[in-house]
């Protein structure tokens, strides 16, 4: 697919001149006429470079250049003048000008150049991206060395690769966007976009235009033509998050989509292809939803090609150190404190709880530590002091007199009892969450003399 320039400049002549040296040489070429219209045509069309007059009577290219780089802050500009002085040229530049072309532009050679150097440097941008993305083989923030998230792992690696649909489930705090974009950049996409939409955070009457997109005039405040959430992902990954929030009338125009890979724009008349693969999460219970009417059944269907879980953090309490370790490292550097650790009392302290929030909750309670604890070291204190529901395990202390063997089945003890009570006392659970074999627990529990738990 050719790239797209965009020649902006309000006489005729020379908006003709330039596109056509530029389709000579391959290139997609859109025109506009002045700096409103040239913003309407950046929102609305996947523009690569844009080669734009400073001099124009609506508004001039370097308001233009200025407004687009807070949307588009990736995309190359390269700005012409026939009366530029050295404070024009400087300003450009400020503003994130790619490069500058004096008029009249004689020699086509120099256009073509300054397009070139400009797709070449957002090449480099994406490959950089790119590079960066294998480095962190594409995990992101997402750890764990437990069970339950090296099922996880696994699970992302095998579907990534597909082109099939993913359905996320999971409770709120459990990573699932983490996952989608894990997914997205182990996929043959990662070089596309990564889209996102919170279905739950958008006003029903405006879902529809965040989705699709809209054309000039469709409805009041509709001042500029837009692409929707589908042609952004175009090529690439929409997720859509709390999909199971989505309105029942959208519901059936995503799935026309999905099944067609076609939508037109509010407002539009002209049928657009695209090619997304679609990521779709939610907190909810889809399959109740579809028995009580609330979801399309067809949709979820559709949605459901595979099904990826994310656990709850009370049910990988093995992996609670390394994330405690990791969020308190980043909440140090990102605070400005020094350099702190967490006591191993500390971390035992911080097992003890449910976490009904989940790594988010444990995040913030770690930032907060870290914000407010002096020592260099945190302690089972000041975990509890801040987290209703934290207790300091008995185990973790010395008694005069003890034998070792002793204090270590104190604290074995300890941490079966608090296991079983988090899962009800269902041993095949409780197996799973502390990473033993369900044989395994059972002789701990006989030789703890541990006589509750259930299949």
């Amino acid at each position: 697919m050719p790239a797209t320039v965009l020649v902006v400049d309000d006489e005729r002549n020379i908006q003709l001149t330039l596109s056509r040296a530029l389709s000579m040489e391959g290139y997609a070429v859109e025109t506009a006429s002045g700096g409103r219209e040239a913003l309407e045509k950046i929102a609305a069309l996947p523009v690569d470079v844009v080669v734009m007059d400073v001099r124009m009577p609506d508004l001039d290219g370097l308001a233009v250049l200025q407004r687009a780089r807070e949307t588009r802050p990736e995309l190359p500009i390269v700005i012409m003048s026939g009366h530029g002085s050295i404070d024009t040229v400087r300003s450009a530049f400020k503003l994130g000008a790619f490069d500058y072309l004096e008029k009249p532009i004689t020699e086509k050679e120099k256009l073509l150049v300054a397009v070139k150097n400009a797709l070449a440097l957002e090449s480099l941008r994406a490959e950089n991206a790119a590079l960066r993305r294998a480095a962190g083989q594409g995990q992101l923030e997402m750890i764990g060395g437990g069970p339950a998230m090296q099922r996880l792992f696994d699970l992302v690696r095998r579907t990534a690769p597909s082109e099939g649909r993913v359905l996320i489930t999971g409770e709120n705090g459990t990573g699932k966007e983490l996952v989608a974009r894990a997914i997205h950049e182990q996929s043959r996409r990662r070089d596309r976009p990564f889209v996102k939409l919170n279905c739950a955070a958008v006003p029903a009457e405006l879902i529809e235009s965040e989705l699709f997109g809209h054309e000039r005039g469709a409805f009041t405040g509709a001042v500029a033509a837009r692409r929707g959430r589908f042609e952004q992902a175009d090529g690439g990954t929409l997720f859509l998050d709390e999909v199971g929030d989505m309105p029942a009338a959208m519901q059936a125009k995503v799935l026309r989509v999905l099944q067609e890979g076609e939508l037109e724009r509010v407002g539009g008349q002209q049928t657009l292809r695209c090619d997304v693969r679609v990521v779709a999460a939610t907190n909810k219970d889809l399959q109740a939803e579809v028995a009580a009417g609330r979801f399309r059944e067809d949709l979820y269907y559709r949605l459901n090609v595979v099904p990826i879980h994310t656990p709850a953090l009370r049910d990988h309490k093995e992996d609670v150190p390394e994330l405690a370790a990791r969020f308190l490292a980043e909440a140090c550097e990102r605070n400005g404190r020094r350099a702190m650790r967490l006591g191993r009392d500390a971390v035992a302290a911080l097992q003890t709880h449910d976490w009904p929030g989940n790594v988010r909750e444990l995040r913030n309670l770690v930032e907060r530590l870290a914000i407010l604890c002096d020592g260099p070291e945190i302690g089972a204190e000041d975990v509890v002091a801040m987290l209703p529901g934290a207790r300091r395990p008995r185990g973790d202390r010395l008694r005069a007199g003890a034998a070792f063997h002793e204090l270590v089945e104190e604290a074995e003890r300890e941490i079966v009892l608090a296991a079983l009570e988090a899962h009800q006392d269902n041993v095949s659970d409780t197996a799973r969450a502390l990473g033993l074999e369900r044989s395994h627990l059972y002789k701990k529990m006989r030789a703890l003399g541990i006589k509750r738990g259930a299949e």
